[in-house]
């Protein structure tokens, strides 16, 4: 019996020991800087995604230009085997400039297609991060568009890839990707903005 005892102690890893921490997460009682958390970039993230379908729904376009970095690309591939948008055709590949563009047409007195009854209605979900560095992240989402013309509602749903580049405590859009499930659908009227 006593030689199971001392065995038993024998085998036990060592405690690690309480005065082990560093002196600056003693300094003034503070504990040492930490790198973000995953679930502290997926709350960033996500609440930054529903503030990019908020800017949409309400029509702000250009705080939602204002998302995208300098060289930021809004890009919806005709199909989803698409790898790029240079020299394929796309329902948009778009930089800030060309987006400047749509909107000041969306937003001219004689746009005939904005005089209807018009809006939409965005929801985002099923966020997660595919991957992340300590300047970029790339998130994967869900999207669900409903758009309202007069009395016809139309819907678009699909996934959204968002290449992130941190700014202080928000991000800029470098690439966003858009894949409806229903891009090959036929529709009476193209669309007149972004999903």
């Amino acid at each position: 019996m006593a030689r199971r005892k001392a065995s038993r102690k024998a085998t036990r890893p060592a405690r690690p020991k309480l005065a082990t921490r560093t002196r600056a997460a003693t300094t003034r009682g503070r504990a040492p800087a930490r790198p973000a958390a995953a679930g502290d970039t997926l709350r960033a993230v996500e609440q930054f995604l529903y503030r990019q379908a908020e800017l949409l729904d309400s029509k702000r376009w250009q705080e939602y230009i204002d998302l995208f970095a300098p060289g930021g690309i809004y890009w919806m591939p005709a199909e989803p085997s698409q790898t790029t948008w240079e020299g394929v055709p796309a329902i948009f590949a778009e930089d800030r400039n060309l987006m400047v563009v749509r909107m000041k047409r969306v937003q001219h007195p004689d746009a005939w297609s904005q005089r209807p009854l018009w809006g939409t209605n965005h929801l985002v979900s099923n966020v997660t991060i595919e991957r992340e560095s300590a300047r970029e992240v790339v998130a994967r989402s869900r999207f669900h568009m409903m758009e309202l013309r007069r009395d016809d509602v139309r819907h678009f749903a699909g996934s959204y890839v968002h290449h992130l580049v941190r700014t202080g405590e928000t991000f800029r859009i470098t690439l966003q990707r858009v894949d409806p499930v229903n891009a090959q659908a036929t529709y009476d009227y193209v669309l007149q903005v972004w999903v």
